[in-house]
């Protein structure tokens, strides 16, 4: 069901859904027995005021990391999202937390009943084999390593932090997505290829072809890039905040630094370049630590919580 929806100010690649009375309606209409609303914030809140008054659970999921984004875009009103976020998320009979990170963060703001709930990857999309030869002479002709960045060009996805790492030897860095940040990164990332959004199997041929994937941003309540990598058997560079911290097995299938630290970054980078067998065992590593994280399995996962939900609220019946 189409609802409208209006461009994000400063941000207008990302559209807000609106309320719309037909929620309710099509709830009802398809006697659903449970709602799952999908990171509730201002359509997803609708959602859940008409589950509560047709008597249906709901299961809410955290997928966004709201007082990051409002340090980094406002510069204040953390306290302000946490209660927004609080407020949501307690009219629900679970909210599902993606990893240990953000599962410790809506315990501590005194969000109720938080379970983990991890994400999936696609395995057979994303894989080794993928790596393309002529897509990397394209990309570095005089034969540097390739170190990509996969994700928005947002302001606190921080990837100006590659600054630094532009000016190793010896290596070229590949920047794959679009958003508002992008022209001011590419000024700030002398020497980088920029390939704007990619997806498909063209972004798996992307991933596979990258010696050392780095993602930079803070704020990841899970990170799938990550993932994606880890599938292609690329090791990985990563903050050591919120989800890489599940995702990233420090020195086994990749290397996590401090957050927004361009230096780290860098010598993280350099050190993983510069040692082929590194770089192939993390890879390796990467590939099989991701294996059983099927979709079909995380979804399993997601049923078994329902299923506990539903359970919940069924009346206790007397011996």
């Amino acid at each position: 069901m189409r609802v409208p929806s209006l461009p994000l100010p400063g941000y207008p690649q990302v559209r807000v859904a609106l309320p719309s009375r037909r929620v309710a309606a099509a709830i009802a209409e398809h006697r659903a027995d449970l709602v799952h609303l999908a990171s509730p914030f201002v359509l997803g809140v609708r959602g859940m005021s008409a589950a509560a008054r047709l008597g249906i659970p709901a299961v809410a999921v955290y997928q966004t990391d709201l007082g990051g984004y409002a340090r980094t875009y406002m510069g204040a009103g953390e306290a302000a999202a946490w209660r927004r976020i609080r407020s949501v998320h307690a009219a629900a009979d679970l909210t599902l937390a993606p990893s240990s990170a953000a599962l410790h963060d809506l315990d501590t703001h005194g969000v109720p009943r938080v379970k983990l709930w991890p994400r999936g990857v696609d395995t057979v999309r994303f894989r080794p084999d993928r790596r393309d030869e002529a897509l990397r002479r394209t990309l570095a002709p005089n034969g540097e390593l390739i170190v990509g960045y996969v994700g928005r060009l947002a302001p606190e996805k921080h990837v100006e932090l590659l600054a630094d790492t532009c000016g190793l030897p010896g290596v070229r860095v590949v920047v794959v997505g679009d958003g508002p940040s992008r022209p001011g990164l590419e000024e700030a990332l002398p020497g980088a290829v920029f390939l704007g959004r990619r997806t498909g199997d063209d972004l798996a041929r992307i991933f596979a072809s990258l010696d050392v994937f780095v993602h930079t941003g803070p704020f990841e309540t899970f990170c799938q890039t990550v993932q994606e990598a880890m599938a292609s058997g690329v090791p990985v560079v990563a903050p050591a905040a919120g989800g890489p911290l599940d995702l990233v097995a420090h020195g086994r299938t990749g290397l996590l630094v401090p957050p927004r630290d361009a230096a780290a970054v860098r010598d993280a980078v350099a050190s993983l370049t510069g040692d082929r067998a590194q770089r192939a065992a993390c890879g390796a590593a990467g590939r099989d630590a991701v294996e059983g994280r099927t979709w079909a399995a995380v979804g399993d996962r997601l049923i078994a919580h329902y299923q506990d939900v539903l359970a919940a609220r069924r009346p206790a019946v007397a011996a």
